[in-house]
């Protein structure tokens, strides 16, 4: 499974790492994602639980709730 998170779908992005001598080298940025199982707050299927990554922004911006 990729690193791409299940709500959102962000996933990795490409950028540069700058160097003091303007040097620039491609570098991947990715999203700082979690396997977890939850349930989807505003959805079809609400009350179902996955089991799939997701990044931290959704689960602080309260789109899923963690199931333990």
């Amino acid at each position: 499974m990729a690193r791409i998170c299940f709500v959102c779908g962000k996933g990795p992005q490409v950028g540069n790492l700058v160097s003091h001598a303007n040097n620039r080298v491609k570098r991947w940025i990715y999203p700082n994602v979690h396997s977890m199982r939850f349930v989807l707050r505003e959805c079809a299927s609400a009350g179902k639980v996955h089991h799939a990554k997701v990044c931290t922004k959704c689960v602080k911006a309260g789109k899923i709730t963690k199931v333990i």
